[in-house]
């Protein structure tokens, strides 16, 4: 990852962080190669004031996120899907090995209620230094 950090925001903003830190899906987005925006699926949480997450070393989140830091998130309250935050970033730790499956196992239980089931060391979380971060709420109701 480069170097070249910015300051992060001084917390996670509450809303934001009850968004994150409950069963709520977000989608990560990094930068393809050639510059293209790239958007995935991903199970989050927080840690002290980080948003972590986990991938496979070499899939295409990890190779973007090894050549360029710079994220952006966007996270939809599962119940209320006009309920949610926009987060923007950079990744600013890999934790690989038993410290991965450690979190890792919290992160699967969270959204499974089971240990993660992929062990090995491709496994790895990334810690999201958050540089901006809001939350929102439309003044709709989901009929669906």
């Amino acid at each position: 990852m480069r170097p070249g950090r910015v300051h992060a925001v001084a917390e996670i903003p509450p809303l934001v962080a009850d968004l994150l830190g409950e069963r709520n899906y977000a989608h990560l987005a990094t930068i393809e190669p050639d510059g293209a925006p790239s958007s995935r699926p991903v199970w989050v949480d927080v840690e002290e004031d980080r948003v972590i997450f986990l991938t496979q070393l070499g899939s295409r989140k990890s190779r973007d996120i090894e050549r360029d830091p710079r994220v952006a998130m966007s996270v939809a309250h599962r119940g209320d899907p006009y309920r949610g935050a926009d987060l923007r970033g950079q990744v600013i730790e890999r934790i690989d090995g038993d410290a991965a499956l450690v979190l890792a196992d919290r992160i699967a239980r969270k959204y499974t209620g089971e240990p993660y089931p992929l062990r090995g060391e491709e496994t790895v979380i990334y810690a999201v230094e958050v540089l901006e971060a809001r939350h929102h709420q439309l003044p709709f109701t989901d009929e669906g």
